[in-house]
């Protein structure tokens, strides 16, 4: 069940990154040239794609994985790259055309099919794995674990997600990015200490079967996110 602070959450990313920082979010995810600050953040997210990528098989022939917030889709390239059939799911039917225009030819891995519409939606199916890289930080911890409750609905294995790390560093990385043009901000992060999470994932009766097996920050410059690895027991 998504919540009334879910759903305005999410309209107000969706307005984000689908009209309001299209041009900058577009050079951000390119090889284009950006400035210092975007190129933190541009390498931090390369580490913590290839973290989470680190944290699965090589071989994902078989599998069928959500990309919960696709975005641009590298990171739902790499898993086809890898044998997978990916659904990748985002709320900006710009970022999808994106994907969609830079997804490479398959050469006989797995394939991408991209969708526009939310992560929760019960009707993408069921899948081996989920992940969620970076698109669950812009909602309050209740409705993160909400969502991860409705994802974990609808996993069988793993289910990758990322959180803000609520760290005094992070604090001042926000209050200097609201010196940014009120056009190049992103939604609010919404910081969430690990201890929390963790009370938070316990306490959470859906998530009984699951287990939280290991984290790992990255902090790259502008860039701090922690991802995190939920594995069902029957498969640890």
């Amino acid at each position: 069940m998504q919540t009334q602070t879910y759903q305005k959450r999410r309209g107000q990313i969706a307005v984000y990154f689908d009209k309001t920082a299209v041009e900058a979010w577009t050079r951000l995810t390119s090889e284009q040239p950006v400035g210092r600050i975007r190129a933190t953040v541009r390498a931090g997210r390369d580490r913590m794609r290839q973290t989470l990528l680190d944290w699965l098989p090589a071989d994902l022939r078989g599998e069928r994985i959500l990309d919960a917030g696709c975005g641009t889709g590298a990171l739902a390239m790499a898993l086809a790259s890898r044998g997978a059939h990916v659904v990748a799911v985002d709320i900006s039917p710009t970022l999808i055309s994106l994907a969609r225009e830079r997804m490479a030819p398959s050469s006989g891995a797995g394939d991408v099919e991209f969708a526009v519409g939310d992560m929760l939606d019960p009707d993408l199916g069921r899948f081996d794995r989920v992940i969620a890289m970076d698109s669950l930080i812009h909602y309050s911890p209740d409705d993160a674990i909400a969502a991860l409750v409705g994802l974990a609905a609808r996993a069988d294995r793993s289910i990758l997600f990322t959180f803000a790390p609520r760290t005094a560093p992070l604090a001042v990385m926000h209050a200097i990015g609201r010196l940014f043009p009120r056009t190049d901000r992103a939604p609010a992060i919404e910081p969430v200490a690990e201890r929390q999470l963790r009370d938070a994932l316990a306490a959470q009766p859906d998530l009984k079967a699951w287990s939280l097996a290991r984290t790992e920050r990255i902090v790259n410059g502008f860039y701090t996110s922690q991802a995190a690895q939920l594995v069902h027991r029957c498969d640890a």
